[in-house]
């Protein structure tokens, strides 16, 4: 599904080389912005969200997230084991907590 997902994502794509690379940062960080402000509304306004909002809101940082990692010739999937990979290695050494890429 992820393969099929990549190659659907890539028919959205509007921009492209530095341009496209640039319009896919700022839309994965204006997305995952609007699930943060959705949060900071509920903790500050009491503002209701149904977990569908939440959902509708993640879809769009996917939708970029796989841009990204499209461009950067990645799938989603292999985004993910590379990041399952990374966190179990940090829970190995006893290092998840901290700061730093190496840890």
């Amino acid at each position: 599904m992820t393969c099929e997902y990549s190659t659907w994502v890539e028919a959205k794509i509007i921009t492209s080389g530095q341009d496209r690379l640039i319009e896919n940062t700022l839309g994965l960080v204006g997305e995952a912005g609007e699930v943060a402000e959705k949060v900071k509304k509920l903790i500050r306004d009491e503002n209701k969200f149904s977990p569908d909002d939440i959902a509708k809101e993640l879809g769009d940082v996917i939708f970029y997230a796989t841009a990204l990692a499209n461009y950067y010739g990645h799938t989603l999937t292999s985004v993910i084991e590379m990041n399952v990979n990374k966190l179990d290695g940090r829970v190995a050494r006893g290092t998840l907590q901290g700061n730093g890429d190496n840890r």
